[in-house]
């Protein structure tokens, strides 16, 4: 069976990578990583950084929307994984132009934080919605062939940690993956990790690697450019709104979310985004009708003294028996029922 897929994003290749363990007769053509096979372009040359960039990069990203519309005329299904942006507009052409064509979507736009008509179009022009938020379902049509499948991160974390650290040793702080909300978390981080005076680790991602100055003067920290497993050998930590919260959530590291943005950005965000919560963790509890399973410090709450504050007041037992509901919660991971729906 011949998929075309497309998966822009160096995450949405981790999921692939998981869902291609269990399939047996597929060949894949499109966008994707270059360790699966044959792409037709090399995402990591064309990384984007800012809107600037993406407007410079539109006419690329025009052409190959032509080529991959060209290409599902050859193949069996297509797969889109995750970038809206880019994936939304391309299930339109391609049912436009091959209307018979079977379209999967999974990971899809988180249209119930906003810009929530983009459920029609949805709806519209995939035959099949593979969901990993277990209430997503919750804003579709009634017509919409929506599933929930599973959590991808239950797909990488296979160990949990399962009893209280008896010492708090580790420290690790993940100031984030972009510059604006390194420069703003750093100076804080820095006066917490100098107040705490224990073994500090700082979580590098790798496209940073080689701009370690962004970060300052970092004498005394640790330097770790694996995140997962950064998390995992963490007693505690403190980490920037992202994916991040909800794999150390996962995973079982007490945390304390810190977000720190520009203001006109937050007052932009904070009207397009109707939510309680920033933290997935925590908008799962909600929605379990169950209080936030983590703290959340955010603009101006992030300063040394209000974290320092609810470090010493963490409730570690409570967190994890509330990672233990979190992982029931989310069920399974994803990689398996994506994997049956292909190959169906």
């Amino acid at each position: 069976m011949k998929i075309l897929v497309s998966a822009l994003e160096h995450s949405a290749n981790i999921h692939l990578k998981f869902i291609l363990e269990h399939t047996n007769s597929i060949e894949l053509c499109g966008v994707f990583d270059n360790s699966l096979g044959n792409p037709i372009v090399d995402m990591q040359k064309e990384s984007i950084m800012g809107f600037s960039d993406a407007i410079k990069k539109l006419p690329f990203f025009l052409n190959l929307a032509k080529q991959m519309v060209e290409l599902s005329k050859s193949c069996d299904k297509v797969l889109l994984i995750d970038s809206s942006g880019f994936n939304l507009p391309l299930a339109k052409k391609i049912k436009k132009a091959n209307p018979n064509i079977e379209i999967i979507y999974h990971i899809l736009p988180q249209a119930w934080a906003w810009k929530q008509k983009r459920v029609y179009k949805l709806a519209k022009y995939c035959d099949n919605l593979l969901s990993i938020i277990p209430f997503e379902k919750e804003i579709y049509p009634p017509d919409a062939n929506i599933e929930y499948v599973g959590h991808p991160l239950l797909d990488q974390i296979k160990e949990y940690k399962q009893e209280q650290t008896k010492k708090i040793e580790n420290i690790l702080f993940m100031p984030g993956s972009r510059k604006s909300e390194i420069t703003r978390l750093m100076p804080i981080f820095k006066e917490v990790a100098k107040e705490l005076n224990l073994n500090a680790t700082l979580a590098v991602p790798k496209h940073l690697k080689d701009n370690l100055e962004i970060y300052g003067d970092i004498d005394g920290f640790n330097i770790e450019y694996n995140s997962q497993k950064a998390i995992k050998e963490a007693d505690f930590a403190f980490i920037c709104s992202g994916t991040a919260t909800l794999e150390a959530a996962i995973i079982g590291t007490p945390f304390i979310l810190t977000y720190k943005a520009k203001k006109i950005d937050y007052f932009i965000g904070k009207n397009l985004v109707k939510l309680n919560y920033i933290g997935l963790a925590n908008i799962f509890f909600e929605k379990m009708h169950k209080p936030p399973m983590h703290p959340e410090y955010i603009q101006k709450q992030v300063t040394v003294d209000n974290l320092l504050k609810e470090f010493k007041e963490f409730n570690y037992t409570q967190f994890l028996i509330n990672s233990k509901i979190l992982r029931d919660y989310l069920e399974n991971g994803s990689a398996k029922k994506v994997a049956t729906t292909l190959e169906s």
